[in-house]
C-alpha cells in the first residue's frame, strides 16, 4: 500500500484541476462543434449572398458606375476570396465579375463569366456599351493588398480586350474593396462567438497541468498538442501557435521570430500563448497568459508583480477600445491612445488589425511593432464599425519578485455593438493569469478515495 501511496503522490504531482481565467461573469469555456460540411456550406453562401446585395449601395456611396474584378485560375483577385461559393477551391479558367451601380431597368446589378475564350470580352463590352457606366473601379492599389488584388497580366488583357474606350474609364477607388472584404454581416457574430469560444477553450486546456508537466513539457510539446487539437476538432488555423516563457529575452525573440524557442516549462514561468482558429470563412486571434505554480501553492501565491502586470495591460486595452471612434484613422486612434497611454504612465506597444474574414483582415491597422508613430498608407484608412478587431498589444511592468520588467501581451477581438454604440469583446478578455496547479506531493487528501 505505501508502494502505491508513492506513486500515486508522485502522479498527483503532475496532475491537477483545470483553472479557468477571464472576466467573472463568464462562464467556462467549452468547445464548440461545428455543423456538417453541408450546412456550413449553406451559412457560409447565405453570409456571402448577404454581402453581395450591399455591394450596390457602396458604389454609389464611392461614386462609382462599376466595378470589374476578372482573374485565373490560382492567380485570384484578394477579393475573389470573399465572393466565391463555399466549395469553391479557386476560379475557374478566366472568371470575370462586373457589378453595377444603376443598371438599366429589367437587367441585372450583376454580371458572371467563366470561360477561356475571347467570348467573355464580347458579351463583357456588350453589357459596358447597354449600361455605360462613367466609371469602372480595378483593384489595382500599388500597396493595399484588399484593393491591390488584379494581376498585372490580366490587367494588360483587360485592358487591349475593351480598348481604349473602355480603358479610359478605369479607376481606383481603395475603399470599395476594403469594405466589401471587412463587413461582417449580423449572422456572422453567432458563429464568431462561439469560435472565439473554442479558442479560449483550447487554451485554458492546453495552460493546465492536464498538458503541461513542469520540469518536462517544453514550449514546442505545447504548441503541437494545440495543433492536433485544432485538427481533431475539423478546424483550422491562420498561423501555427506558439508559446514561450516570458523573460526580459525571449519576448524580442518571439517578435521576430514566428518559433518560440523551444525551452522546458518550470515552476514559476510566466507563459504565453499566440493561438488562433479558422472554420465557417471566419479567423480568430488571441493571446493569453499563464503562470506555473509550484507544487502546493494556490492562486494567493501568484507573484503581485504579475498579477499587476496583467490589470496594466487590461487597462491598455481600455484605452485602445474606447479610442476606437468610428471614422477616425488607425493613425489619430494610434496616436490618441499612445497619448493617454503614456499620461497614465504606461509603457508598452499597440500594434491592433481588422480580422474575421482574414487572420489580418481588410480594415485601417493602429500600429504596428515596429511603426509606431503612424503607419504609412494602412494607418490612413478609415475605422469602420461592421467588422471585427482583434485589440493586439502589449504593457512593460516591472516585476520585483523577479526584479525584471516583464512584457505583459494581450490580443482579445471586438465587434461593434449597434445597440451599445460601442465595441464590444467576442468573447470576453482575460482578466486572471491561467494557472497550472499542481499539488503538494505529500497531500494525501487528493488521492481518489477508490484506492
Amino acid at each position: 500500500m505505501r508502494a502505491l501511496l508513492t506513486a500515486v503522490l508522485g502522479t498527483l504531482a503532475i496532475i491537477g484541476t483545470a483553472h479557468g481565467a477571464g472576466t467573472p461573469s463568464i462562464k467556462a469555456p467549452q468547445l464548440q462543434t461545428l455543423p456538417p460540411l453541408r450546412e456550413q456550406a449553406e451559412l457560409v453562401d447565405a453570409w456571402t449572398e448577404e454581402r453581395k446585395a450591399l455591394i450596390p449601395s457602396l458604389l454609389h456611396k464611392y461614386g462609382i458606375g462599376a466595378w470589374l474584378m476578372s482573374q485565373r485560375e490560382y492567380a485570384e483577385d484578394t477579393v475573389f476570396w470573399a465572393l466565391k461559393e463555399a466549395t469553391q477551391f479557386s476560379a475557374r479558367r478566366r472568371t470575370t465579375h462586373l457589378f453595377l451601380a444603376n443598371p438599366k431597368p429589367g437587367t441585372p446589378p450583376a454580371y458572371s463569366w467563366i470561360d477561356n475564350t475571347d467570348a467573355v470580352w464580347t458579351e463583357l463590352r456588350h453589357v459596358l456599351e447597354e449600361q455605360q457606366p462613367a466609371t469602372i473601379a480595378l483593384n489595382t492599389h500599388p500597396e493595399i493588398a484588399f484593393s491591390g488584388g488584379l494581376h498585372a497580366g490580366e490587367l494588360d488583357m483587360i485592358s487591349a480586350a475593351l480598348g481604349k474606350e473602355w480603358a479610359d474609364k478605369f479607376v481606383l477607388e481603395t475603399m470599395l474593396a476594403v469594405e466589401v472584404i471587412a463587413t461582417m454581416v449580423p449572422g456572422r457574430l453567432l458563429w464568431y462567438k462561439k469560435m472565439q469560444e473554442t479558442a479560449w477553450a483550447i487554451i485554458e486546456e492546453a495552460f493546465s497541468e492536464k498538458i503541461i508537466v513542469p520540469g518536462k513539457s517544453t514550449a514546442w510539446d505545447i504548441e503541437w498538442w494545440m495543433r492536433d487539437k485544432i485538427q481533431s476538432l475539423n478546424y483550422t488555423t491562420w498561423f501555427q501557435p506558439s508559446v514561450f516563457i516570458v523573460t526580459e529575452d525571449d519576448f524580442p525573440a518571439l517578435r521576430d521570430d514566428p518559433r518560440a524557442p523551444d525551452h522546458i516549462i518550470q515552476y514559476g514561468d510566466l507563459i504565453h500563448t499566440d493561438f488562433g482558429v479558422s472554420a465557417l470563412g471566419l479567423n480568430t486571434d488571441t493571446q493569453h497568459l499563464g503562470y506555473v505554480l509550484y507544487p502546493g501553492e494556490t492562486k494567493a501565491d501568484v507573484p503581485q508583480g504579475m498579477v499587476n502586470g496583467l490589470k496594466k495591460v487590461n487597462r491598455l486595452q481600455d484605452i485602445v477600445k474606447d479610442n476606437m471612434v468610428i471614422g477616425m484613422t488607425g493613425n489619430e486612434i494610434l496616436k490618441a491612445s499612445l497619448n493617454q497611454m503614456h499620461s497614465e504612465g504606461i509603457e508598452g506597444k499597440i500594434y491592433c488589425h481588422a480580422t474575421g474574414e482574414w487572420g489580418h483582415s481588410a480594415g485601417t491597422v493602429i500600429g504596428m511593432t515596429n511603426l509606431q508613430d503612424k503607419v504609412p498608407v494602412l494607418g490612413d484608412l478609415p475605422l469602420l464599425k461592421d467588422t471585427y478587431y482583434s485589440i493586439e498589444l502589449f504593457a512593460e511592468h516591472f516585476v520585483p519578485e523577479r526584479n525584471q520588467t516583464l512584457k505583459f501581451a494581450q490580443e482579445e477581438d471586438v465587434y461593434w455593438d449597434s445597440e451599445t454604440n460601442r465595441w464590444e469583446w467576442v468573447y470576453g478578455r482575460q482578466e486572471e493569469l491561467l494557472l497550472i496547479k499542481t499539488p503538494r506531493a505529500d497531500d494525501i487528501s487528493q488521492i481518489p478515495m477508490e484506492l
